[in-house]
């Protein structure tokens, strides 16, 4: 009798191959693979690889035997032999062998030893390791994902053997893995059902090492080799490894699983593992496929809109870290959908937070305010998305974003691509304005264009100075602060910031350039938009002294970035204007405001002068702050913003060596060559659409012409004549349009015609045009205004604010007509 227990005679009829086999098993296994026989099996395998498919059968039948027999000695010296045999063989005939092989390995890992299983689990990362000559198209690998993701979670009692069995599946995945994905044509591993049952596997032993470290402590450096023996390192680097394996076609297959292992788990709330996470995903892909995650992110977060505040938090969260990332490279054509969805996000975050303040009940208001608070780190999430998405984008996408998040502020009579917030009320509208406005400041943070022109189109100021967003005080904080964003090329503001007298600004070191020829252009055409904003801005009642400080910061970048001579000579006219409306209060401000818009005179003209370097405008300027000094140091910023300041109760009678004056200002800037004769024209706010358009008191409310009748008329006459000679009226009169509607339309077709239209008929047309309003106008004072007894002639006009007394009727214009 043989080893193998079969008898000389038999022995010797047995086919070569079989006995070879049988002779590498000793009779007692505990002495191991029988070396010198080994060596005749490889070498017979080698020179006939007809054979190796008997070979691995008989083995396989062998091995198969000895596992029901429990002859795990016997089990190991077959699968030693068979990876021997693995790794001396190359040929065609392998194929064959391989089959019997994982059958083998298959056996091994359906026993329910743990020994057994770690052994399949080795024998099969051996020959992943194995590099085929040629690919095996028809092998699948479905029952080895499966046993390998089960073994991932094995629950055995004793720990010891549970992490020595995990550690067993995580590597039989990155075997399968590694064995699959390098060829093209074999995909059947990308396969929704394949990754459903990996990357949980992968993310279980993650998140379960994670959460015993949370418990224990911060973990210590592991060394190399508890790196092998740490199922958390070594399930990340398979999920590395599978990530950057991944292709376009299958991206979305293996991320998807990781949604879905989140959702299940509830880790969104907290959601330090699930940012982990996709940081692991967004540095392990490839960077061009950035924007895959990127649209899965986006489509879970619609799919979960419905969830907690806190899910929804936890992925934009998510989001957050996605985009940090994918900004520094590729991310596609998802910009547009990323802050889209966010921002449709965020709307139905303030609806939310109404709709629970409106349903809220005395009973139920602390769990109300407790949803309330986290709709707000919802938002907060939301604002910071998209402020951080934003700044990291190049400047040619920035600008197409500014564009884009202005468009979908709710502002008062604009086109209705903004975003829906007719159902939220004015409360919500504000919500909406406020959080909008804080992610456009995070867009435009660290934005330098190289003309202001670029970084302030037409189509971007016009709503962002809309009156709509001027009737909250936070509204025109937010407004200012993006201008600063934008205008500040040079970095200055932080050396301006604070309202106050600046003895010597040369110590603030100001960075400025020569002016261009194209921020020229630009100032002539907005820089009214520009004066009327902070012209209005300074009259509103709520004003903080934030709101002051913004504004004279405001003034000062204008100053520094956009002011040539003609620019110089209208910020003057701005600030003694705004002197002015204090001085006479027809709007009934209260004395702090009244206070605080002197001391932003005072502070503004006192940079002005020193910027501009006239030492007569420098000494007028310097004479009136020293006699405020002394006499009413509640016209400084410095005092008027200290608390419990008195202040006084009337400024009627305070003398004008207090008040900066206009023909003291004009004599010293026309003694240095500044052309002055503008100077003596008072500045009056534009008057644009919006005003007529806008639910606020506007200017145009306060625009009429009224005349001086002797006494000897009653005051019936002097009614009548006031009633009927009125801007309205008189705008009736030349255009009967009045609606929306129509003069949008008119509007059109003008730009229309000028872009179509021959020169010489457009010259015709507007020659004719302009003979009948003339004529026209001269009809309607020839009847309604009937020319004063007094032999001077003239008539007193108010517009706004400003009074012209003393006017000759034959020198009568109507600026805002657009007649002239």
């Amino acid at each position: 009798m043989g080893r193998t227990g079969v008898c000389c005679c038999c022995s010797a009829l047995r086919p070569r191959y079989k006995r070879l086999v049988d002779n590498i098993f000793p009779e007692d296994p505990k002495d191991g693979l029988v070396k010198a026989d080994m060596e005749k099996l490889t070498f017979y395998a080698v020179s006939a690889p007809e054979k190796l498919d008997r070979i691995g059968a008989y083995l396989a039948e062998r091995l198969s035997r000895d596992v029901v027999r429990h002859r795990y000695g016997y089990v190991l010296i077959a699968m030693e032999a068979l990876d021997q045999l693995l790794m001396a063989c190359h040929s065609q005939s392998i194929k064959p062998f391989v089959e019997s092989f994982l059958q083998m390995v298959a056996k091994l890992l359906e026993s329910g030893e743990p020994k057994l299983q770690v052994l399949g689990t080795n024998s099969f990362v051996k020959f992943a390791n194995i590099e085929e000559d040629t690919p095996s198209y028809h092998r699948r690998y479905d029952f080895f994902v499966s046993r390998f993701s089960a073994m991932c979670h094995s629950c055995h009692s004793d720990p010891e053997t549970r992490t020595e069995i995990r550690i067993a599946g995580i590597r039989g995945i990155q075997g399968v893995v590694r064995k699959t994905v390098n060829d093209e044509l074999r995909a059947t591993i990308w396969e929704p059902q394949h990754m459903d049952k990996i990357v949980p596997s992968l993310l279980f032993n993650m998140q379960k090492i994670e959460d015993l470290d949370s418990r224990i402590g911060p973990p210590s450096s592991p060394t190399g080799g508890e790196k092998e023996e740490n199922p958390a390192v070594l399930a990340e680097n398979c999920f590395r490894e599978l990530l950057g394996r991944a292709t376009y076609g299958n991206m979305n297959n293996a991320v998807r699983p990781v949604f879905a292992h989140l959702d299940h788990h509830r880790l969104w709330d907290p959601n330090e593992f699930a940012v982990s996470c996709f940081k692991i995903i967004m540095y392990s892909i490839q960077a061009q496929y950035s924007h895959h995650v990127i649209q899965e992110t986006l489509g879970h977060l619609d799919a979960r809109k419905r969830d907690s505040p806190r899910v929804r938090a936890g992925i934009i969260q998510v989001l957050l870290e996605a985009v940090a990332i994918a900004a520094k490279g590729s991310i596609g054509p998802t910009v547009l959908e990323v802050f889209n969805t966010l921002l449709k996000h965020l709307r139905l975050s303030v609806d939310f937070e109404l709709g629970e303040r409106r349903s809220s009940t005395g009973s139920a208001s602390f769990s109300t305010s407790s949803k309330e608070s986290d709709e707000r780190i919802v938002q907060n999430a939301i604002i910071q998305t998209i402020g951080f998405f934003g700044s990291n984008l190049p400047d040619y996408q920035r600008s197409e974003i500014m564009m884009f998040v202005m468009g979908k502020v709710p502002v008062f009579g604009t086109s209705s691509h903004s975003l829906d917030t007719s159902h939220l009320g004015d409360l919500g509208t504000r919500r909406i304005q406020i959080m909008l406005l804080r992610s456009l400041l995070m867009v435009t943070s660290g934005y330098n264009a190289k003309t202001i022109a670029a970084a302030l189109p037409a189509p971007f100021l016009d709503p962002l100075l809309s009156p709509s967003l001027m009737e909250d005080s936070e509204l025109r904080q937010l407004v200012l602060e993006i201008l600063h964003n934008l205008i500040d090329r040079h970095d200055n503001r932080a050396k301006l910031r604070g309202i106050r007298i600046i003895p010597d600004v040369s110590d603030l070191k100001i960075k400025r350039d020569k002016i261009s020829r194209q921020d020229v252009s630009f100032m002539k055409k907005h820089g009214q938009q520009l004066y009327r904003h902070i012209y209005l801005g300074c009259k509103e009642e709520d004003n903080v002294q934030k709101n002051f400080e913004l504004l004279y910061t405001s003034l000062a970048l204008i100053t520094i970035e956009l002011a040539n001579e003609e620019v110089v000579i209208d910020l003057i006219r701005l600030a003694i204007a705004l002197q002015d409306i204090i001085i006479i209060n027809e709007d009934n401000l209260p004395m702090f405001n009244r206070c605080g818009v002197m001391a932003l005179v005072a502070a503004y003209l006192n940079f002005l002068s020193q910027m501009i370097a006239v030492p007569a405008f420098c000494q007028h300027v310097s004479k009136v702050i020293e006699t405020r000094t002394v006499e009413a140091s509640y016209f400084l910023p410095e005092n008027i913003f200290k608390d419990k300041l008195i202040l006084p109760k009337s400024l009627e009678k305070h003398e004008k060596n207090l008040f900066f004056l206009t023909n003291k200002i004009a004599e010293s800037l026309g003694g240095s060559g500044y052309s002055v004769e503008r100077l003596s024209v008072p500045y009056v706010p534009q008057v644009t659409d919006e005003d007529r358009l806008s639910r606020r008191k506007s200017v145009v409310d306060t625009v009429s012409i009224q005349v001086d009748i002797l006494p000897g008329n009653n005051t019936e006459d002097k009614v009548n004549n006031t009633e009927e000679i009125t801007f309205e009226a008189l705008k009736k009169a030349i255009d009967n349009t009045g609606l929306e509607e129509q003069e949008k339309e008119k509007r059109r077709l003008v730009i229309e015609k000028f872009q179509k239209a021959p020169f010489e008929e457009i010259a015709a047309q507007c020659e004719t045009k302009a003979n009948f309003l003339h004529d026209r106008l001269a009809q309607i004072l020839e009847l309604t205004i009937r020319p004063p007894p007094s032999p001077s002639g003239t008539m007193t006009i108010t517009a706004g604010h400003a009074h012209y007394q003393s006017v000759p009727v034959y020198e009568m214009k109507f600026p805002d007509l657009c007649v002239y």
